[in-house]
């Protein structure tokens, strides 16, 4: 068995090799001889700091020393978190998190020490270390599973949202797993709590849980809007806590979810009565910036989507008032453009109706939608590349249909491989079935790149009929 020389003996051999006495080494390095004495014998601790400007001296990759560093300096000494935790953000600098999964494997028995790791877990969350701060989270949820602490619900939120990818069945289960924390949060937190979950669910099609979440989310919110504006404030004061968006955002977007659930399940009634409430904001007392701009958003969006509604139930005569507003409107988003198309692609293939003029004015936003890359937001991230994907259903459909098959073809075959890169079973069947109903249209290159994702189906257990 090869014995690994320490630290100390290491120095040593060095300072003997190149002949440097302790003196001039400490000169090198910017340490003292008083303190190189003391770490070569062993008399004196090792700080990460020290370590760093040693390893420099010598020549070595930073990060050389940091295995026995653990071993020598760590282990094999009374726990100390104030000296440790400098070393846990040098392994985090240098990628070295081998090292700092060693090291705070040490503090994971002792539950004194969750409050420390937390807070560092947190940190590391807000600056972007996600996958590091994921294996924090789940240490101390893990340490903490049988209490009904905050920071045991904080820690299932965090990883929740760090779970939430492009695989929809993984999504799911992440949404599953944290939703039962949800009322272990703080109140302030329960809110885009509840507005992630339902964007998730939103993005699986699961209309009932979208519902179940937008309900919750408007009574909470609800409630703190109340005791924000009452006139005899509690002595506590108002919660530290910050949202992601004002709080009278949470009360309209309940309404926005709400009409979506019935959107896509063909009550479109109902989903103008929802509309009708988010476009009457006169409630809201606020008066800032960001207020003002957010109503200008939820206007815009109701605008559209009482139109909308009207198209999709089957009054085409507005599909050419639609297209006027969408095409003058100067503050559409990317995200709203999807919004906006799909439902005229939706009512197309429902009612029949020609959209070839609309199609060919958007033909560069619509390029540009099939193209779109992922967003940390939530919604952006999860809600619209579903739609994007229905939206190049439709689009398929649409141009089946009508005949023009190597269109038709070229989406539906994109939305395939796409339903199967995201793990999104229903999509893929629908497409199948498509596939199926103009097959006898399809040219011999894409029944060829039709056979190679069905196979791909295949070994990824996606069943179709």
């Amino acid at each position: 068995m090869k014995i690994t020389p320490t630290i100390r003996t290491e120095i040593e051999k060095y300072l003997k090799q190149k002949g440097l006495s302790m003196t001039e080494f400490g000169h090198i390095i910017g340490l003292n001889v008083g303190t190189i004495s003391g770490i070569v014998t062993g008399n004196r601790s090792l700080s990460i700091n020290q370590l760093d400007r040693i390893t420099i001296g010598m020549n070595l990759p930073a990060d050389y020393f940091y295995e026995r560093f653990v071993e020598e300096c760590i282990i094999e000494v009374p726990l100390n978190w104030r000296r440790v935790k400098p070393f846990l953000h040098r392994c985090i600098e240098l990628g070295r998190l081998d090292c700092l999964q060693h090291a705070v494997s040490m503090f994971l028995d002792d539950p004194i020490y969750s409050p420390s790791l937390f807070k560092l877990a947190e940190d590391l969350f807000h600056k972007g270390y996600r996958d590091t701060a994921a294996y924090l989270y789940e240490n101390v949820a893990e340490s903490e599973r049988k209490q009904h602490s905050e920071r045991l619900a904080i820690c299932q939120y965090r990883l929740f949202t760090i779970r939430v990818g492009d695989d929809q069945e993984k999504n799911y289960n992440a949404a599953v797993q944290f939703e039962p924390y949800i009322e272990r949060l703080d109140e302030i937190d329960q809110l885009d709590a509840l507005k992630d979950l339902a964007n998730v669910y939103r993005s699986l099609r699961k209309w009932d849980k979208v519902e179940e979440m937008a309900r919750k989310m408007k009574e909470k919110a609800k409630v703190q809007y109340l005791m924000k504006h009452q006139q005899k404030k509690r002595e506590c004061g108002e919660s530290k806590k910050k949202l992601s968006r004002s709080l009278f955002v949470y009360i309209t977007y309940a309404d926005l979810l709400c009409a979506s659930v019935c959107e896509a399940q063909g009550d479109y009634q109902q989903a103008l009565q929802f509309t009708y409430a988010y476009s009457n904001l006169d409630w809201v007392r606020e008066t800032d910036e960001d207020t003002k701009h957010w109503i200008g958003l939820f206007k815009h969006w109701s605008q559209a989507n009482i139109l909308a509604c009207r198209l999709l139930s089957g009054d085409v005569s507005v599909i050419h008032d639609y297209f006027e507003y969408i095409s003058t409107s100067s503050d559409t988003t990317e995200e709203d453009r999807v919004v906006q198309l799909l439902n005229v692609l939706i009512a197309a293939n429902q009612h029949q109706v020609n959209v070839d003029y609309i199609l060919q004015r958007f033909e560069t936003e619509i390029d540009s939608i099939t193209r779109q890359q992922a967003s940390a937001d939530m919604y952006t991230y999860q809600v619209v590349p579903g739609q994007t994907t229905l939206f190049e259903y439709e689009v398929a459909k649409y141009y089946l249909n009508r005949g023009r098959y190597s269109y038709g073809f070229k989406y539906l075959l994109d939305v395939l491989a796409k339903s199967l890169a995201i793990n999104k079973e229903d999509f893929f069947i629908r497409c199948i079935k498509l596939f199926e109903q103009f097959k006898e249209f399809a040219d011999i290159q894409a029944h060829a790149k039709y056979e190679i994702l069905v196979t791909k189906g295949k070994k990824y257990n996606f069943f179709y009929y």
